[in-house]
């Protein structure tokens, strides 16, 4: 199926993982890295790229950085260089480099029962990419004052933020998302600086998606406004 942006196109009926909210809502919600000072290139890693859409979010908003995803399924990582993606099939546990910023809507179930389509279960379960794992090999490969954007469970909000800050990953920035006001939240997005220091300067807001009459609320709306027709 085929979703049209504002200045791109994303094919995703080769992923296993569909476009969705989350992908959309991490792309927008990133922050964007600033340029390096020794004159060398910005560089961002999607990790998980699926069909390419977060990367691809950033690279309309990062036009001067260098773009790249990696995903262990070939057919996404096929989708996503069709997309206009660098991408490469490759697992985050081996892969080598250097980034200003990675992003990441990655597997998010833990103990549900799996799915039976072998696709969909490696895009959704964290068998093969635990949240431990993802918080270390996301430090190794940020540079110092680096930054690591998710979208996650609520319920993962205290676990990953723990993971983080013994790899001196510090929480910023904290959004808590409701699908609607009367609901709990649903998921979270997080970014992380890599520090020596503690950072005790934290934003933590929320955002609801739908307004009373149940469409995109403004704030959401607003956020994404660079994006949806």
């Amino acid at each position: 199926m085929s979703f049209r942006f504002k200045q791109f196109f994303i094919e995703d009926s080769k992923c296993a993982m569909k476009v969705g909210t989350d992908g959309v809502l991490l792309g927008a919600w990133s922050p964007t890295p600033a340029l390096p000072m020794e004159g060398r290139e910005c560089r961002i890693l999607d990790v998980g790229t699926g069909s390419g859409l977060i990367a691809r979010m950033l690279m309309q908003r990062c036009p001067e950085a260098e773009v790249e995803g990696i995903d262990i399924d070939e057919a996404a990582v096929e989708q996503a260089c069709e997309n206009g993606v660098k991408v490469f099939c490759a697992r985050l546990q081996e892969w080598q480099g250097s980034y200003d910023l990675i992003v990441s809507n990655p597997p998010y179930f833990q103990n549900s029962l799996k799915n039976p389509d072998e696709g969909r279960k490696t895009a959704r379960h964290t068998d093969t990419l635990s949240y431990a794992e993802l918080v270390k090999h996301s430090a190794r490969l940020l540079t110092e004052g680096g930054q690591l954007a998710l979208i996650l469970p609520a319920e993962a909000e205290n676990e990953v933020r723990q993971l983080a800050a013994v790899e001196n990953l510090f929480l910023t920035h904290a959004t808590r998302v409701y699908s609607k006001e009367s609901k709990p939240a649903r998921r979270v997005l997080m970014n992380f600086v890599m520090a020596t220091l503690r950072n005790d300067d934290i934003t933590i807001d929320t955002l609801v998606l739908e307004d009373e009459k149940g469409g995109r609320s403004l704030p959401y709306q607003n956020l994404c406004k660079d994006f949806y027709l």
